[in-house]
């Protein structure tokens, strides 16, 4: 089977970059990622990803009239790239209609939280811990989703849970999430890239049936 190309987006110092980069590196991971693009110029990622031989792109939003133009060249940057599946890890800008049209079910997406509670609009990095602890939730965890129109909306492809101490805090919530996110992300993108995620509807079936997947 050939390796899946991806193209990563990412605004900060791309963790969960690095998890998929170290899948991939062991083999867990049947694809390649063929190019790091970030809004932010000092994104440690940019850094990572040159490390591992990696085209690292930076893109100034403020070098274009409109977020339609912006996305317009990410999308010209992943087409030269060949870029079949696009992860966003930490990427905190809007994708236009057409990137989301474009790479239907192609474009995967990690938040810190358990969807459908904290998530939406406003609710990016350390925000959704403190409204989960501000909520007083004695459980939190991460999705990993597929990306549509609306924030934090698509088909989820898997969740995990954490427990909420008493004594936690924001932070000390990062934390036990970030290693979930390193945990089920890589995993999402293996099996995409093994061709074993099937959408229905809002449903994303885990195939493990040869017959299953050929009607994928």
């Amino acid at each position: 089977m050939s390796r899946t190309k991806i193209g990563v987006l990412i605004s900060g110092s791309g963790t969960n970059l690095q998890s998929i980069i170290n899948n991939i590196t062991t083999g867990n991971i049947n694809g390649e990622i063929t190019v790091v693009i970030s809004n932010k110029k000092e994104a440690y990622g940019l850094e990572r990803a040159r490390q591992h031989n990696i085209d690292a792109v930076f893109v100034n939003q403020k070098d274009f009239e409109n977020l339609e133009q912006f996305n317009d060249v990410l999308i010209e940057k992943l087409e030269n790239h060949g870029v079949e599946l696009v992860i966003l890890a930490g990427y905190l800008k809007i994708l236009s209609k057409k990137f989301i049209s474009l790479y239907k079910n192609r474009i995967i997406n990690i938040h810190p939280s358990l969807i459908p509670s904290f998530c939406g609009k406003g609710y990016y990095g350390i925000k959704v811990h403190e409204a989960a602890i501000n909520y007083g939730v004695k459980v939190s965890g991460a999705t990993v989703h597929f990306v549509d129109e609306e924030a934090d909306n698509g088909p989820i492809i898997m969740q995990e849970s954490v427990h909420l101490d008493y004594e936690d805090t924001a932070e000390t919530l990062q934390n036990k999430i970030l290693k979930i996110e390193h945990k089920i992300l890589p995993l999402a993108v293996k099996y995409y890239c093994e061709g074993k995620l099937k959408v229905v509807g809002r449903k994303v079936i885990i195939v493990e049936n040869e017959e299953l997947k050929n009607n994928k």
